[in-house]
């Protein structure tokens, strides 16, 4: 059986770019897929463990472009001619509409909450606060119930 595909946005990328922890992707998932429009919203130049592939079809991209970025629109479109991908999304909406099309989905938090089971992190406390103070939003509850469930 192939290995599971997982496609990301270039929101996760970025986070954890700018936190210095870019390789805890890397420590869960050895090989990541982006498309050049989410390559281009990263913004620097990938690792060599993340490929650049679009999707062969203009059809859904198209449909997804009406209503989400160009970016989001790119990896959902990706992940639909990919059945049983993994998309790392984090935008609301874009999650919203995932969902809708029956995608399996995490996003930033989701992978810090496996890095810490995993034990690949030993807190997620410490990196919640520095996403935060670099503009990424969690809701108090959601941050509150990540802690709890962690034990942090």
């Amino acid at each position: 059986m192939p290995e599971r595909i997982i496609i990301a946005d270039a929101s996760c990328l970025i986070s954890l770019q700018n936190i210095g922890m870019l390789a805890v992707l890397r420590s869960l998932y050895s090989d990541i897929v982006v498309t050049t429009r989410v390559m281009q919203e990263f913004g620097e130049k990938l690792p060599a463990w993340i490929s650049v592939s679009d999707p062969a079809t203009a059809g859904y991209l198209e449909m997804l472009a009406l209503n989400l970025d160009a970016g989001e629109a790119s990896a959902i479109a990706l992940a639909l001619e990919n059945p049983g991908s993994l998309l790392i999304i984090d935008e609301r909406k874009g999650r919203a509409v995932a969902r809708q099309q029956g995608l399996q989905l995490i996003g930033t938090l989701g992978i810090l909450v496996a890095a810490k089971e995993r034990g690949i992190i030993t807190a997620i406390r410490p990196i919640l606060d520095i996403l935060e103070r670099n503009g990424f939003r969690v809701s108090t509850a959601l941050r509150n119930g990540i802690l709890k469930r962690l034990g942090e």
